[in-house]
């Protein structure tokens, strides 16, 4: 289950969010500490939920996030809790993150130079984000996961020493394929990087190898890393760590999805791409039962899609029409 606690961010990467911002959501608009811990409660134990992932916009900027995941460890002390964050702020509330009950967390990072770091978020601060990354695994908030989108012609060519450096630090980075998620609908397929170049990137410098580990529904194809050295016979060396590549576009999981997604304000979402969203916390709000909150949930489930279709389509995708909501607003 990946729940979205708010819309807004303090980020504004080109991917995702124009640089004016967006209309946030009011603040009656969105859900109420209360009523998240009620409907995981519900995902848990009417629905058979097994993980789940905090996300938004940015789950930082919420003043309640640490009563939040505390209230939810109370409850689920045995479920795996994970958050998405942008790492902005981070240093400051790891540990107490950590003390609530968070299991771990996944970090947005997409380049470790100063000026392509601003260039894609429009924002200078990653300097702040590197100290979250740092303080989470400090923490104990591990793995420490990392989210790279690499954007042709800007930050693509980082791909192998970014690799490095996570591997040289314990992290587990993961290149996602760029989306038809931004506000500013400026995607096209023809620009993105797709996973198979993405492999190649690594390629100069690594030897990749599949994963022995079960994928079990992860959108992350995982594979070994390896040094690649003048002398390598493609596949000699120690293992360096692992990484994946979630190609949602070109090397779709829809097959073996099994997420359910719940925006900031109460909407289930059955895929990411859907254009179809289903009322919950209305129907909370008018003071309706558990079983009817799941029964809701469940017959918007049923209408999941069997694919998004983005594989089939021409280059630049003409035949998929993109989600109103932006990967923010929908809650990645």
């Amino acid at each position: 289950m990946r729940l979205s606690l708010t819309d807004k961010c303090n980020l504004r990467c080109t991917y995702c969010m124009p640089a004016e911002g967006l209309e946030w959501l009011s603040k009656q608009a969105v859900m109420t500490a209360g009523e998240i811990v009620r409907i995981v409660g519900i995902g848990v134990g009417q629905l058979g939920v097994r993980e789940l992932r905090l996300t938004g916009g940015e789950p930082l900027v919420r003043h309640d996030l640490v009563d939040i995941i505390s209230a939810l460890r109370s409850n689920h002390p045995d479920l795996p809790i994970s958050m998405t964050t942008n790492g902005v702020g981070l240093a400051k509330k790891a540990a107490a993150l950590k003390a609530a009950g968070l299991t771990r967390i996944n970090v947005s990072l997409d380049s470790l130079h100063e000026e392509t770091f601003t260039q894609l978020t429009r924002r200078p601060f990653l300097d702040q984000v590197l100290a979250g990354v740092d303080a989470a695994w400090a923490a104990g908030l591990g793995p420490v996961k990392l989210n790279a989108v690499l954007m042709r012609g800007i930050n693509d060519a980082e791909a192998p020493s970014l690799l490095d450096w996570a591997l040289g630090r314990g992290y587990e980075l993961r290149f996602i394929e760029q989306m038809p998620l931004d506000a500013d609908h400026g995607w096209t397929r023809r620009n993105m990087i797709t996973a198979a170049e993405i492999r190649q990137l690594l390629s100069a410098d690594f030897v990749l190898s599949a994963d022995p580990r079960a994928r079990d529904g992860a959108p992350a194809e995982r594979f070994e890393v390896r040094r690649r050295t003048a002398r390598s016979d493609g596949g000699s060396g120690p293992v360096l760590g692992t990484v994946g590549i979630i190609a949602s576009v070109t090397e779709p999981f829809c097959s073996d999805c099994r997420r359910t997604r719940i925006t900031a304000e109460g909407k289930i979402m059955s895929c990411l791409f859907s254009r179809e969203e289903f009322d919950l916390l209305g129907l909370l709000r008018t003071g309706a039962s558990d079983e009817a909150l799941a029964q809701r949930w469940q017959d918007a489930m049923w209408l999941k899609p069997k694919a998004h279709g983005m594989d089939h389509v021409g280059l630049d995708a003409p035949d998929f029409v993109q989600p109103d909501r932006s990967m923010s607003a929908i809650g990645g």
